[in-house]
C-alpha cells in the first residue's frame, strides 16, 4: 500500500465513517501480524515520585514540590512492589515519576542499581523523555551522556510518556515548563542510537486540530525511518477528570475511529496497543478490530490515570479471556515484542 500522506490522512478522517476507516485498519493490522496473535505484557507502574515543577494543565496526579502529600518512594517500598509483581508473573516495572528538583541523576542512577542488583531478571522501562530532558539540564550533561549513564545503571527501555501531542503550540498551552517536541524526539533518537528500545504515545481530545494530531504521527514516522527504534505506538484519550481543563471527553467511537488512522498513517511502526485502561474492556475489545493487534498491561498499578478518576484494573486470566472473545489468541511478551513461552 502506498504511504498516506498528511492530506490523505485528513481527508480520510473527514470522508470516511468509523467502520470503513475502522475495516482498512483491521485489513492494515491483518496484513502486518497474520497469526491472529494478540499480545500483552504483565508489568507494573511504579510511580517513584509524584513531586513535579512541570504542573501540567492535564496532570491531575502531581504536586508541587514542598506539598505535604508529595512522596518519593523509599527503595524498601520499591523493592516490595517489584517482589509482588513478580510473584504475579510479571517480568517488567515501568518506572516513572514527575521532575522532582530534589532528585538528581545519581539518585537516578543508585535507582537503577539497586534494582538490577537485587532483580536482576525484572526490565526496567522507565523515564519518559521530559524527565530525561530535565536531568540534561539538571545536571548540564548532554543528553546522549544522561542517556549512556541512566543505561549503563541498568535502564532497559524507554517509555513514550511525555508526547501528548508533539506540537509546540498545544505544548506551549498544555505544559510550558515541559520539553517541547524538539527535545522529546532528541531524547528517543538518542535512545535508538544507543540501543535502547521505546515506545510512542500520543494523548488526544483536548485542545488540539486534527492537523495538528497528524503532524504528530508524521514526526513519530519520520523518526522511526531513520532509527527503527519504536516498538510500538499507543493513544489514549484525555481523561478531564480532576484537571484544569475543562473538555467534553472524547467519545469511544472517536478514540477507535482515530486509532484506526493511526494504524494506516504509521505504516513503519509494527504494533498499535489499545488503550482499555482508558476506555474500559468492550471498547478495547473493539479496538482489537479497528487496528490494534496488543492489549497492553495487565495493570497491575497504575496511579496516573486513576487520579483523573478513570480506574480499569484487570488480572491476567481476564485479558486472556478477552482477547479470546474478540476472536484472537492471546500471547504474552516482553517490551521488545519477543513472546515470553
Amino acid at each position: 500500500m502506498q504511504r498516506l500522506t498528511i492530506e490523505q490522512a485528513e481527508k480520510l478522517w473527514q470522508e470516511d465513517n468509523l467502520f470503513t476507516l475502522g475495516q482498512m485498519a483491521h485489513e492494515t493490522r491483518l496484513k502486518m501480524h497474520p497469526d491472529n496473535r494478540v499480545t500483552y505484557i504483565v508489568d507494573r507502574n511504579i510511580n517513584y515520585t509524584n513531586v513535579c515543577v512541570s504542573a501540567c494543565k492535564f496532570c491531575a496526579f502531581f504536586k508541587p514540590p514542598g506539598h505535604e502529600d508529595g512522596y518519593v518512594l523509599s527503595f524498601a517500598e520499591l523493592s516490595r512492589k517489584i517482589s509482588e509483581t513478580l510473584e504475579l508473573g510479571g517480568g517488567q516495572i515501568l518506572l516513572q515519576g514527575g521532575m522532582n528538583p530534589d532528585l538528581d541523576l545519581i539518585y537516578y542512577q543508585k535507582m537503577l542499581e539497586f534494582i538490577k542488583d537485587r532483580f536482576p531478571q525484572i526490565a526496567v522501562h522507565g523515564f519518559s523523555p521530559p524527565e530525561i530532558y530535565h536531568l540534561s539540564r539538571e545536571s548540564g550533561l548532554s543528553v546522549k551522556e544522561v542517556v549512556a549513564r541512566l543505561k549503563k545503571s541498568g535502564l532497559d527501555s524507554i517509555p513514550g510518556g511525555g508526547a501528548e501531542i508533539l506540537v509546540d503550540r498545544v505544548r506551549t498551552e498544555l505544559s510550558p515548563r515541559k520539553c517541547m517536541t524538539a527535545q522529546w524526539l532528541e531524547v528517543m533518537k538518542e535512545a535508538h542510537l544507543q540501543g535502547l528500545k521505546t515506545t510512542a504515545t500520543m494523548m488526544f481530545g483536548h485542545v488540539e486540530t486534527i492537523a495538528e494530531r497528524l503532524s504528530h504521527l508524521d514526526k513519530l514516522r519520520s523518526l522511526q525511518d531513520q532509527t527503527g527504534g519504536f516498538t510500538a505506538f499507543i493513544p489514549w484519550t484525555f481523561q478531564p477528570g480532576n484537571t484544569l481543563i475543562e473538555v467534553q471527553e472524547s467519545s469511544s467511537a472517536e478514540y477507535l475511529k482515530f486509532l484506526a488512522l493511526c494504524r494506516l498513517f504509521l505504516d513503519n511502526i509494527p504494533n498499535i496497543q489499545a488503550s482499555w485502561v482508558t476506555q474500559g474492556a468492550k471498547i478495547g475489545q473493539m479496538a482489537l478490530l479497528s487496528g490494534a493487534n496488543d492489549f497492553g498491561s495487565t495493570m497491575i498499578e497504575e496511579n496516573v490515570v486513576a487520579a483523573a478518576g478513570v480506574c480499569f484494573k484487570m488480572p491476567e486470566n481476564e485479558l486472556r479471556s478477552l482477547i479470546r472473545g474478540a476472536g484472537f489468541e492471546p500471547r504474552k511478551r516482553r517490551m521488545d515484542y519477543t513472546l515470553v513461552e
